[in-house]
Order: structure tokens, then C-alpha cells, then sequence
């Protein structure tokens, strides 16, 4: 199994979610072993991809350098994790990632029309060696060793419509397309009220999330699944994840998990060697688990 890139470049533009501005989005292949790297073209910054250059995570993960910083990258890396791309440049013109409809829907028609290039590289991945463990209170993420790759995430609000969701995503492509790749983000509607009190959240509205009231979904067309919320956790964790820089394989397991505890996960794995293996890919063992990494 080789390293991937994209065949050619593609952009879209969108609105930020925080200051609700268009957004030109462009995304290019990289070489192999490059990575995941952003850059800010009206800025002329580069900052690659990696735990160590998060600089925040209490309304998304943010990824900064040098006093600049890219936000909401998590639902764009949600869908190249899941295409499988191991190297590519994405290039933007502000300090967010176009939010467009709340999901990763519209990431991954841009990657099919941007189509997978093959390098000659083999690919690598991150084998899970020991389970490890990140709480506050009663909330909790977890990885654990395993030979399949799998999400499991349960969620509980006091919302009627909300309450406690359960589900398990037994990772492939095309389950994540099929499965979770159109869950929105969501949020309260006293919440977004109070973000614009603080110059957040100019860009949100009914087009690009889930919104609340005490009671119940304002949204018109109502919900994508009955359980949208803890399937949009899902993608949210699986674009967090990313940040370890290879695919792992291994069972991921959350109950109330946030971006926050997502990256201290991504740090508490990455302290000690001991807790994982990487390994490339090649011969039977890379046909074995090319179903889990597109």
C-alpha cells in the first residue's frame, strides 16, 4: 500500500463561521512524506500539522505559528483522513477554514473531484500498543489496541431531542461517507446568541448547523439521521485524530469528548513511544487492512 496525494489541485470558497466572511480554500498535492501542511497565502505562513502547534480547542482545533492561526480544521481533516491522504497543502486566505454546511460533505466532493494520486512511497500507520486515557470528571477518550479501527462515542445533554446517544463506527471509507460524513455541527441557540455578544459565531446560521432551542430543532428540514448529534463526535474526532500525522489503527472510545480532550489524548499517546508502533504497509499485511484506509 502506497502513500497518497491528490491528482490536482481544486479550491472552493465559503463563509468562517467565527467572522462570517468568504473564505478561498485551495487545495494541492505535496510529495510523499510531506505530510499535512496549511498555509496562509495573506499572511505567507506555513504551519504543519502536528499536536505541538495546537493553540486552542475550546470552540474548535486551532493550529497556529508565529502569532497566526487557522481554525476549524477538524471537519476538512475529518474527510482527507478518510480519503486516505497522506500529503497535501491547503491554502488559505484567513484564519479559518470555510465552515459550509457544518458537516464534511462538501470536503469530500472536493476530494473526489480532485481525484487520489499514488506516490511510490509505502504508506505508514500508527499500530495502537497500549490503552490510554484522558479524563476530566466523568467525560473521557480512550484508545486501545486493536487490528481494526474503530469509533465509539456515546453522548448525553439534558435537551429532550438530544438526551443520550450511542454509536460505533466500524471504519471504512465508505462508511464514513455513508454513515457520518453529512452530520452537521450543532450548538443552542443561547449559546450562538451570547458567541455574537463576543464577535464569534458572525458566520453561523441554519445553513451550516444544528441549532436549538429549550425544546427543540429549529432547522426546518429537520435532522439528517435521528441521531446526527453524536455522529457529527464522530467526525469531529476522527479530524482531531488526525493530528498524530499518520492513519492509526487501534479502537478509539469517548464519552462526552471534546476537542480539548482529543488533543490531550493525541499528547498523552505520543509521550512514550512504548504506546505505539509504526509500521509501513506492504505484502499481505497491507491487504488486510486496505478496507479501513481507502
Amino acid at each position: 500500500m502506497k502513500q497518497t496525494t491528490i491528482a490536482k489541485p481544486v479550491d472552493l470558497v465559503g463563509i468562517g463561521l467565527h467572522k462570517g466572511v468568504p473564505v478561498r480554500l485551495r487545495l494541492e498535492p505535496l510529495e510523499a512524506d510531506r505530510g499535512i501542511e496549511f498555509f496562509r497565502s495573506d499572511a505567507n505562513v506555513s504551519i504543519p500539522l502536528c499536536p505541538e502547534n495546537v493553540v486552542d480547542t475550546q470552540m474548535a482545533t486551532v493550529i497556529g505559528k508565529e502569532g497566526y492561526f487557522i481554525s476549524t480544521i477538524e471537519h476538512l481533516l475529518s474527510a482527507v483522513y478518510a480519503y486516505g491522504i497522506y500529503n497535501l497543502k491547503v491554502i488559505v486566505d484567513a484564519d479559518e477554514i470555510p465552515v459550509m454546511d457544518g458537516s464534511s460533505a462538501s470536503f469530500c466532493m472536493l476530494l473526489d473531484e480532485a481525484g487520489l494520486q499514488e506516490l511510490s512511497t509505502p504508506k505508514k500507520i500508527m499500530k495502537i500498543k497500549k490503552e490510554i486515557v484522558v479524563k476530566e470528571g466523568d467525560k473521557y477518550v480512550k484508545l486501545s489496541p486493536s487490528n481494526d479501527l474503530n469509533y465509539d462515542f456515546t453522548i448525553k445533554f439534558a435537551h429532550p431531542v438530544i438526551d443520550k446517544q450511542s454509536f460505533t463506527l466500524n471504519f471504512t471509507k465508505e462508511e464514513y461517507k455513508n454513515k457520518i460524513a453529512k452530520a452537521r455541527t450543532f450548538g443552542f441557540l443561547h449559546e450562538v446568541q451570547y458567541l455574537r455578544s463576543k464577535g464569534l459565531a458572525l458566520g453561523g446560521s441554519l445553513e451550516n448547523a444544528v441549532v436549538l432551542d429549550d425544546k427543540k430543532v429549529l432547522n426546518t428540514e429537520g435532522l439528517r439521521f435521528p441521531d446526527e448529534f453524536v455522529r457529527h463526535k464522530i467526525l469531529d474526532a476522527i479530524g482531531d485524530m488526525s493530528l498524530l500525522g499518520v492513519n492509526f489503527i487501534g479502537n478509539y472510545e469517548a464519552f462526552a469528548g471534546s476537542h480539548d480532550l482529543n488533543h490531550k489524548l493525541t499528547l498523552a499517546l505520543l509521550k512514550d513511544t512504548a504506546n505505539y508502533e509504526i509500521v509501513e504497509l506492504s505484502g499481505a499485511e497491507a491487504k488486510e487492512l486496505a478496507h479501513a484506509y481507502a
